[in-house]
This record gives C-alpha cells, sequence and structure tokens, in this order.
C-alpha cells in the first residue's frame, strides 16, 4: 500500500510516499480503507521527534473510511462499513489498523469531508467544555487559536452549550474573519495586541469563566490577568513550543482552577469516554448545529505541503489529505 513515511526528524523533506507492507490486525482490532485523514499539529510535533515515535513511522491520528476486515473477536461492526478511527500506527496510508474501541460508525447523513475533519476537533472540543470544564450555561469562554480546526469548532460547541459570550484570538489579523465566521461573538489579535485587558473591557472587569489554551508559554501566564474568580483553564497543547508558568498564588485564593487533558492519552487509558463522546457529537454534526471548517485540501503525496502550511500558522480551519481520489 502507498502510505507517508517520516523517515529521519526534521523538515517535511524527511516525509516520504513510498510503498509498504500492508497491516495485519489482530483479533481485536479492524482494518479500514481509509479515504480521508486530517491534518494536526501533533504530527508536526512527532515530525520533529517531539512525540516519542521510533523512526521510520506513519504520522496522523485519525481517518475516515470503510471497514475491509475485523478480527474475529470484534463484535458490532461489519465489513464495508462507514467509520472514523483513530488507528494505533499513523493514518497517512491507504489502509490502518484501530482497536474495535476507537472505531466509531458514521451517520449515514454524514459525508467524508465531514467525517474525516471532525474526529480530533469535535471530540476534543465538546470533551473540553462539556467534561473538562464543566462549562454551565451562560458562562464566557476564551478560545485562543480561534482559527484553527479545534479553535473554530470550540467556538461553535461553548455557543451549543449555552456560552453567553465566546472570545477569541488569533496570530494574524487576516485570521479573524474565520473565527467571527464560526461565531465568535469578539477577536483579538494578540500577536498585535495584548489581549487580557481587552477581555477585561469586553466583561467589564468580570474576566471569563473559562480559557481553552493550547498554546502554552507568555499566552498561558496572560490568560490569568483575565480569568475570573472560579475560573478554568484548560491547558491542552503547547503549539507555541514555549513552557508557561503557572504560580500557586493565582489559584487557592481567587478559587481558580488549571485543568489539562490530552485526547491521545485519553485514547490509550480510558478509550469508553471517546464512545460517549461520539454519541454525543454525531447528532451535532447530522443536526448541522455543529459545522467543521475544512479550509484546505490536499492529496496524500502532497502531506509536505500540507504540513508547511500548518507549520507556518496559515491554516484557517481543517487540513485534510484525499487518500481515496474517487470521494
Amino acid at each position: 500500500m502507498k502510505a507517508i513515511v517520516v523517515t529521519g526528524f526534521g523538515g517535511t523533506e524527511n516525509l516520504k510516499y513510498k510503498d509498504v507492507e500492508m497491516p495485519v490486525i489482530a483479533e481485536n482490532e479492524v482494518l479500514i480503507r481509509v479515504v480521508k485523514t486530517s491534518v494536526n499539529f501533533a504530527d508536526i510535533k512527532s515530525r520533529y521527534g517531539q512525540k516519542g515515535a521510533t523512526l521510520p513511522f506513519i504520522p496522523g491520528l485519525d481517518a475516515a473510511g470503510f471497514i475491509e476486515k475485523i478480527g474475529s473477536k470484534v463484535s458490532g461492526l461489519v465489513e464495508g462499513q462507514r467509520v472514523i478511527v483513530f488507528p494505533k500506527n499513523g493514518s497517512y496510508a491507504e489502509y490502518v489498523v484501530a482497536s474495535d474501541q476507537l472505531v466509531f460508525p458514521i451517520p449515514d447523513e454524514l459525508d467524508f469531508k465531514t467525517a474525516a475533519a471532525c474526529p480530533i476537533v469535535s471530540f476534543l472540543s465538546y470533551r473540553l467544555l462539556k467534561n473538562i470544564a464543566a462549562m454551565e450555561k451562560g458562562e464566557t469562554v476564551l478560545v485562543h487559536s480561534a482559527a484553527g480546526g479545534v479553535g473554530t469548532t470550540a467556538i461553535q460547541v461553548a455557543k451549543i452549550l449555552g456560552a453567553k459570550t465566546v472570545i477569541g484570538t488569533v496570530g494574524s489579523r487576516d485570521k479573524m474573519k474565520v473565527a467571527e465566521e464560526s461565531g465568535a461573538d469578539f477577536v483579538i489579535c494578540y500577536e498585535e495586541e495584548d489581549f487580557a485587558p481587552i477581555v477585561n473591557e469586553i466583561t467589564n472587569g468580570q474576566g471569563v469563566d473559562i480559557v481553552l489554551d493550547s498554546l502554552s508559554g507568555a499566552v498561558t501566564e496572560n490568560s490569568f490577568n483575565c480569568l475570573a474568580p472560579y475560573g478554568r483553564l484548560v491547558h491542552f497543547g503547547n503549539s507555541s513550543g514555549h513552557v508557561g508558568t503557572i504560580k500557586t498564588v493565582d489559584l487557592h485564593a481567587s478559587c481558580r482552577n488549571v485543568l489539562g487533558f490530552s485526547l491521545g492519552t485519553t485514547r490509550k487509558l480510558r478509550p469508553h469516554l471517546l464512545k460517549e463522546t461520539a454519541e454525543e457529537v454525531f447528532p451535532l454534526l447530522v443536526n448541522n448545529q455543529l459545522k467543521i471548517k475544512v479550509g484546505h485540501e490536499y492529496m496524500l503525496e502532497e502531506a509536505a505541503a500540507a504540513h508547511t502550511l500548518m507549520e507556518n500558522r496559515l491554516n484557517k480551519g481543517k487540513i485534510l489529505l484525499n487518500v481515496d481520489p474517487n470521494f
């Protein structure tokens, strides 16, 4: 089969489109013929050797396609079924293998484009707000990186869950429209302005109840300057590449919380939680309450160009790789 293989840590020149052996499934696993897969920032970190991968490896976290074969102990799934999956060994390939616990049948109403774009961003956004931050109706939410795949989805999920106000921050002014179109009430370019005082002005000095932070570094630290008493900062990534310092004095007296979450860790240690999330997210997608913005599509062999776009923070919405040109 064809796949994208990372042959060395570093730049996109290490992404090779080549022939590899077909994967073999165990008794509790499923073989999927991939139609589309998505590009996530974690794929870039893996390419640089920051996620513990061993060379050579196939990158990618999620995929949509058809079940080709099921293991002898798999129940509730059938060959030919349309599914999204979190594969065990990368998704930039024509075929992938996944544990049966991480295979989710696609509702008939969803096309492959939406299905391939949704797994990471919709599952993550929903769990961050509903389960980790325990968002309540009427609360105010600050979403950093609001023009990216997770950001544009999280804005919508916050609104669906009853947020009073959603504020987004973006790294460049040309991304502001993307966040606004996703439903953000206010958008701030943090590269040009100090977002904390603006957030405080918007909230009449109260600050926000929830901060979704995938950047880390100075953005994390500055978020405490606009986080309300009893507010929750949910940290789920460090795409800035910098470490943020959290001071204990910023927590106990104000009753504020810092919460960490990793979808990758959850897939490995508590996959059953994602079954629950899928059951809640899919109806939102089917009813068009939640719309996943796909900004860019490439063929599988163009993965290097897709990585370059994301690494330079030029993407607006999700990036998809089309594996099967018939869909």
